[in-house]
């Protein structure tokens, strides 16, 4: 299992979760998912108008000066357009060689009120910005947004099109995620370390020099140049979990060319390694206990009707039962305790893949684990071909790069255990260990946790769910209360971020804030 500080939107691990229920309903074969922290500091190297910018380093101003040639993109039907840009592979060092980024857009669907470019990021690190545009926000964000900019995405570099970090082999990620989550023996103990050390040493040997250049910093830096080469002054952006500190990234580099910032489900940027993993721990021990509390009203509730308490300690002895005896599921791969606790984490996301997750249990309950494997899959994005996205090899690298480590070995995460239980009693210990990964990692962390401020900026939208599993609530109140010009807007409800996930009160605050620039009130609650 590997869930360590995987950040992105719900979006698609709900849709892929309501066809997973609807598909199996009517017996047929399960779909499986579509593809959908710490920055340094720096000068600002870009700007728009390169010939009226003297100070814009040299080696940086070919960057700012390329054209985007604009296609249409191969089977994505009419309106979605797609290019490619260079950026540097280090800006330190410009000359030192560049990479390639892949970039998509739909134009604005009513030019004479166009108000500029609005960039889009679905999270991970490690998610598919591309995919999230043509898949999600392009059809789902509110039709006057979509009237009024042409939505654009840039899959950050290491991620899906954008010279992408791989790791291993898909028959190796078969192997890795199927790993005893929480290891009891020393036995199991030195497996686990053999699994991570295997993983970390595929990253090196297959991804490069790419492997030291793919901070959250350095992804920044590439939206300014893409807001430059898109003719925009001020960069317009939404962006949903770890997006957030993507956004707030940009933001303290940048404050003068920042426009209209939504940071929804927000990450603490303050806050280190060890510190996000036990935190978020607690968010999924939230959303469990109200998935609980839902399933005990229901009459097909496979976790009994008594209460969280009674069907966490169910869910665990199930999961412990695994680790011994794994369940069958129709195909090669049994249903091992990993990539069942896997998909229980992956339901957590979002309400409405909670029926699922009742069917998922009840059909294991019978000896059938392919449900649970499928919402598994969906959170690993294995196609039905077992063929990976690089979403998980992406997240380490960037993870590891943006923060030391939260542990360096077996004996930290065993110290920490006990306040990860507390945090979790259900998921604690699992996620404790899936901490471990970035101890390692072949290339050392060049980020450091701090707070983010970004003084000068323009009113930045900081968007906070109540009860969000994978990023806390407190952590939305943390930066908006860092950044100099955040405003908080709260929602009431369950779910990983809130902005087009069925709050209308949420969507008018947010929308309005794209479209005037005005964000709503620091008090405003929405439920």
């Amino acid at each position: 299992m590997d869930t360590s500080r995987l950040l992105r939107t719900s979006g698609t691990l709900a849709a892929t979760a309501a066809l997973l229920l609807s598909a199996l309903t009517a017996g047929n074969a399960a779909p499986t998912a579509s593809a959908a922290a710490r920055p340094h500091g720096g000068d600002e190297p870009g700007t728009t108008l390169v010939a009226d910018r003297p100070d814009l380093a040299a080696p940086l101003r070919p960057y700012y000066a390329q054209k985007l040639n604009w296609r249409s993109c191969a089977g994505k039907g009419a309106g979605f357009e797609c290019a490619s840009m260079k950026v540097p592979l280090d800006y330190a060092v410009p000359r030192g060689g560049d990479i390639s980024l892949a970039v998509s857009r739909k134009r604005a669907t009513d030019p004479s009120a166009r108000l500029g470019s609005l960039l889009v990021n679905p999270g991970g690190p490690g998610g598919s910005a591309i995919d999230y545009l043509q898949s999600h926000a392009a059809t789902k964000y509110p039709a006057e947004v979509r009237a009024r900019y042409d939505l654009v995405a840039v899959d950050p570099r290491g991620v899906g099109r954008s010279t992408p970090v791989n790791c291993l082999s898909d028959s190796d990620m078969d192997r890795y995620t199927q790993a005893d989550p929480n290891p009891q023996t020393a036995a199991e103990t030195r497996g686990y370390v053999a699994n991570l050390k295997k993983f970390s040493q595929g990253c090196a040997t297959r991804a490069g020099r790419v492997l030291r250049h793919v901070s959250t910093a350095e992804a920044a830096r590439d939206m300014d140049v893409l807001r430059g080469l898109l003719g925009d002054s001020k960069l317009h952006y939404v962006g949903a979990s770890y997006g957030t500190f993507l956004g707030a990234t940009y933001a303290e580099l940048f404050p003068s060319r920042v426009g209209r910032l939504v940071l929804d489900g927000a990450l603490d940027p303050s806050l280190s390694a060890e510190r996000v993993n036990r935190e978020q721990a607690a968010g999924f021990q939230t959303a469990f206990t109200s998935f609980a509390r839902d399933c005990a009203r229901r009459v097909d509730c496979p976790l009994g009707t008594s209460g969280p308490d009674d069907a966490g300690k169910r869910l665990r002895a199930f999961l412990a039962g695994l680790d011994r005896h794994p369940l069958a599921t129709g195909e090669s791969r049994r249903l091992t305790e990993g990539l069942a606790t896997t998909g229980v984490i992956a339901a957590m996301y979002d309400e409405g893949a909670w029926p699922a997750l009742r069917k998922a249990l009840a059909d294991a309950a019978g000896g059938d684990g392919k449900v649970l494997l499928a919402l598994s899959d969906a959170y690993y994005e294995r196609d039905e071909r077992g063929a990976y996205s690089n979403l998980m090899a992406a997240n380490s690298a960037v993870n590891c790069l943006d923060a030391p480590a939260a542990f360096r070995g077996p004996d930290g995460v065993r110290r920490a255990l006990p306040a990860f239980r507390k945090a979790s009693p259900v998921l604690g210990e699992a996620l404790a260990w899936a901490s471990l990964g970035c101890a390692y990692w072949p290339v050392r962390s060049t980020g450091h946790p701090h707070r983010i401020t970004a003084r000068g900026a323009a009113p930045i939208l900081v968007v906070g769910t109540t009860r969000d599993p994978a990023t806390p609530y407190p952590w939305a109140r943390a930066l908006a209360s860092q950044l100099s010009s955040g405003r908080l807007l709260t929602y009431d409800g369950d779910g990983h971020t809130a902005y087009t996930r069925g709050s209308e009160c949420v969507d008018e605050a947010v929308d309005s804030y794209l479209l005037t620039g005005t964000p709503p009130p620091a008090t405003r609650r929405c439920s």
